[in-house]
């Protein structure tokens, strides 16, 4: 059976609540049980901080023994160095999602330093870019 890591970062366990026009309505806990029924026979783990260490300490721990890592890490994306190494210190391939369309907001949000270290990225989908990142796996 597959496992495959589903990590988000910061603010994203606001979704639901935090600018529900951007993120829509629903919370990733609600969203997570969903997943977990379209995909039975994969092993589905879920981990969100908003501390950029905790993070990277899940990336390692799960780095060399899992089938993916679907990331999503939120303002990380696009000030976090060390989130990239991290990545590319292990074996485990990574898929970076993003809810809304980066390349359609502000400027600042147009670079991630994690695109270059993941397999793909899939972005302006809303909480689906999850799901279709798990199917890549």
């Amino acid at each position: 059976m597959k496992k495959i890591l589903i990590l988000n970062g910061p603010n994203l366990n606001l979704l639901g609540k935090r600018e529900p026009g951007v993120y829509g309505n629903q919370s990733f806990e609600d969203y997570f049980g969903t997943l977990k029924g379209l995909f039975p026979d994969i092993e589905l783990h879920y981990f969100q901080s908003n501390h950029e260490g905790a993070l990277i300490d899940k990336i390692h721990e799960v780095g060399f023994t899992f089938d993916g890592i679907v990331i999503n890490a939120g303002g990380y994306t696009h000030t976090s160095i060390a989130l990239a190494d991290a990545l590319s210190a292990v074996t485990t391939p990574a898929v970076e999602v993003h809810i809304s369309n980066i390349h359609a907001r502000e400027s600042f949000r147009h670079h991630s330093y994690l695109t270059s270290r993941c397999k793909g990225m899939i972005c302006g989908l809303g909480l689906r870019g999850y799901e279709l990142a798990v199917r890549y796996f």
